[in-house]
């Protein structure tokens, strides 16, 4: 469910219509719904709350899905930890009020100077994804004098997700050590001066099948038995993210209920402490992008072209995951649907946001949004072709604000200082 409905013939977000925020921020702009994001929250939290052996878990929204401060600062009110995976994403999460004591760090490739900010900043817990960075933390931890709290990643060969690119599960992924490297490395911790208190694995995004979960999960639980009948305490179990959200054109994914029933039935004997890392089924309904048509080209063939104002470096989805998101007019004008191709002004093919899409009658000028874009929307846009970065705004019932503002072309080019013997 989300709060973008149609009242009046139009649609709006919560209780301020969409064509009001498009005339008064120019499009196209990005619009979260603060009711969407604290339902969401919710239903998840409220999900595993339905079974008292899963214990009172770390509900770590995975930033990655959408960092804006915002939205942050709205989740961090509800109780929301984080799940990060750059200085960068620890610092907003910080900045948005969310302790580190409720903050994760994952990653593929931390640097040794994010390890030393993390350790600094005193985040819950860093997830080891590889040997080699088992090493620099022990390292970098000796050097100052600390002993970090740590989880092995483990990749458990199960991959999952909508798409190959988001895929992080599979053996030949580059994301977590092997079920033998992390007993190993579980084992040696304490002589590496790292306190190992637990596992963690991530097997990829948009998942709409608990099968390959629930495999997954198994793998974790025989590692927690394995250590600890070595004698090794295991108290914590990272079980990710990556349950999908619906995006309108297949059956819906599994709920959040479907999903902690699941845990339940899978782990919920091993008494240990249980962390989460939602993102997409957080934010993705939470958030639409809103633009407006520039012209309609209809070809002597009549093939249908809608060229809108946004681009393939505003929702980069579409280009690099084929991805499909549900486009809508904000008023809708009767008329007969055809097909046409809903594409973007940047100077690239790729920039096609859908092909042969059945949609009524559209015209220069008229509003449409993106449904599903709360995700991996404004986080993953550019400024490629010197086009600007699209605003954000939050809407919390019939209040809203710009949350990140567009800039202008003079203050996007006055970020690149120019050489001192051109000038």
């Amino acid at each position: 469910m989300n709060h973008f409905e149609a009242r009046e013939g139009a649609l709006w977000c919560e209780d301020v219509p969409l064509a009001r925020l498009g005339e008064a921020v120019g499009t196209p702009l990005y619009v979260y719904s603060t009711a969407t994001l604290t339902r969401h929250y919710r239903a998840f939290e409220d999900a595993l709350a339905a079974y008292p052996e899963l214990g009172a878990p770390t509900i770590a929204y995975a930033v990655k899905a959408n960092a804006n401060m915002s939205v942050l600062a709205t989740l961090a009110k509800l109780g929301a930890g984080a799940d990060t995976v750059s200085e960068g994403e620890i610092r907003r999460a910080l900045a948005a009020g969310i302790p580190a004591s409720r903050i994760v760090f994952s990653g593929v490739g931390k640097t040794d100077a994010e390890l030393r900010y993390a350790l600094d900043a005193g985040v819950a817990q860093i997830n080891i994804e590889a040997t080699a960075e088992f090493d620099r933390l022990s390292a970098v931890a000796r050097a100052k004098g600390v002993t970090p709290t740590v989880c092995l990643r483990v990749n458990p060969a199960v991959g999952a997700g909508g798409h190959a690119k988001i895929t992080t599960g599979a053996a030949d992924n580059k994301f977590g050590v092997s079920i033998d490297e992390a007993e190993r490395l579980y084992a040696g911790a304490a002589a590496a001066g790292l306190k190992a208190v637990g596992l963690a694995c991530h097997i990829g995004s948009q998942i709409a099948d608990l099968v390959p979960l629930a495999a997954a999960f198994r793998v974790m639980r025989d590692l927690v038995l394995r250590l600890r009948a070595r004698g090794l305490e295991v108290a914590r179990l990272d079980l990710g993210g990556g349950l999908g959200a619906p995006y309108f054109n297949t059956p819906d994914p599994p709920s959040p209920s479907d999903f902690a029933a699941m845990v339940a039935s899978t782990i919920g004997d091993l008494d240990v402490h249980l962390a989460y890392e939602p993102g997409r089924v957080i934010a993705a309904n939470a958030g639409v992008l809103l633009c407006r048509v520039i012209h309609v080209n209809t070809r002597p063939d009549g093939h249908r072209f809608v060229v809108l104002d946004a681009g393939m470096n505003d929702l980069v989805r579409p280009a690099m995951y084929d991805a499909f998101h549900d486009i809508r007019p904000v008023r809708p004008r009767p008329g007969a649907v055809m097909a046409c191709d809903i594409v973007g002004p940047v100077c690239e093919t790729g920039d096609t946001f859908a092909r042969g899409r059945p949609m009524g009658p559209l015209e220069a000028g008229d509003l449409v949004v993106f449904m599903t874009a709360g995700a991996y929307g404004a986080v993953m846009s550019s400024e490629y072709n010197s086009r600007p970065m699209i605003p954000e705004v939050l809407v919390d019932g019939d209040r809203w604000a710009v949350v990140r503002p567009r800039p202008s072309y003079e203050a996007m080019m006055a970020r690149e200082p120019m050489a001192d013997w051109l000038t």
